[in-house]
């Protein structure tokens, strides 16, 4: 029961900082920024990939074994972003920009701790036979 608990305190929490992401999008979106200022259209696009899976991870928080397989696919999905990022952060620093890794260090800290969370498999019941 602890850790069924655990479980859905680590998936509220991951699911609203995962919600949180609207802002910025909002913002990104409103002024124009990601146009005007960084000139990167791909940042809205990519900040709406976490919204659903906020939700979704909010959603699974109530019945965690339920929900296996969406909890494996979000922790699975912020290690494989975080891998992403951490290339891309050694290529910068290969090319003289400075980017600081913590962003990757948190995305790769959520995916592990999603995967140390995610509920057992359930067994199959047989159906009884008489």
């Amino acid at each position: 029961m602890k850790r069924e608990r655990l479980t859905q305190i680590v998936l509220v929490i991951v699911g609203l900082v995962n919600l949180a992401i609207l802002y910025p999008l909002y913002m990104d979106l409103r002024h124009s920024s990601w146009l005007l200022v960084q000139k990167n259209e791909t940042e809205p696009m990519f900040l709406s990939f976490f919204i659903p899976v906020g939700v979704a991870l909010l959603w699974a928080a109530r019945r965690p074994s339920e929900h296996r397989s969406m909890i494996a696919l979000a922790a699975w999905w912020n290690i494989s972003h975080g891998a992403v990022m951490a290339i891309q952060t050694v290529q910068a620093r290969i090319h003289g920009v400075h980017r600081s890794f913590a962003d990757v260090i948190v995305v790769l800290v959520i995916g592990g701790v999603l995967l140390a969370v995610l509920p057992a498999k359930r067994e199959a019941v047989a159906p009884f036979v008489a």
